[in-house]
């Protein structure tokens, strides 16, 4: 289930008095921020784009929306996030999945939406080719994971 020791939860009770439980997302509270974020930063670049919380694709652009939304994200990005460091994908290293469940998506940068000190999600440029990004794209996925993070501490 991805819950981790000190993972916020919300819970919820039924009528017929069943608790449930389920992990907060800060970054989920964003979606609609982050779907408009996803949508210009697609509509400049030509990329897809999408943000990411530590768990599940949150917002996508450039892509049908029900191949990766609300999906879990893959292992080798969960670790690019806990590494706290931008990831650009080189002409030969090998691809690593967006998705669990769409492994056709590969990262082409990656950069870890910090608040408070805390890894929160990711902002991720994505592509199905080989095709390496360039500078800009770089710049502008450490800017919008910057800003995301201010806006989870405020």
């Amino acid at each position: 289930m991805r819950i981790r020791e000190g993972d916020p939860l919300e819970i919820y009770t039924e009528k017929d008095g069943e608790v449930i439980f389920k992990k907060y997302s800060p970054v989920g509270e964003l979606a609609d921020f982050a779907l408009h974020i996803v949508e210009s930063l697609n509509k400049t670049t030509g990329c897809c784009v999408a943000v990411c919380d530590r768990d599940m694709v949150i917002s996508v652009s450039g892509v049908p929306k029900r191949e990766l939304c609300d999906k879990p994200i893959s292992m080798e990005l969960e670790k690019i996030m806990e590494d706290r460091q931008i990831y650009q994908r080189g002409k030969s290293d090998k691809k690593i999945a967006l998705s669990e469940a769409n492994e056709k998506y590969a990262c082409a940068i990656a950069a870890p939406i910090i608040a408070e000190g805390d890894v929160m999600g990711c902002v991720v440029f994505f592509n199905d080719s080989d095709h390496i990004l360039g500078e800009v794209e770089y710049k502008l996925a450490q800017t919008v994971s910057g800003f995301l993070g201010k806006q989870m501490e405020s």
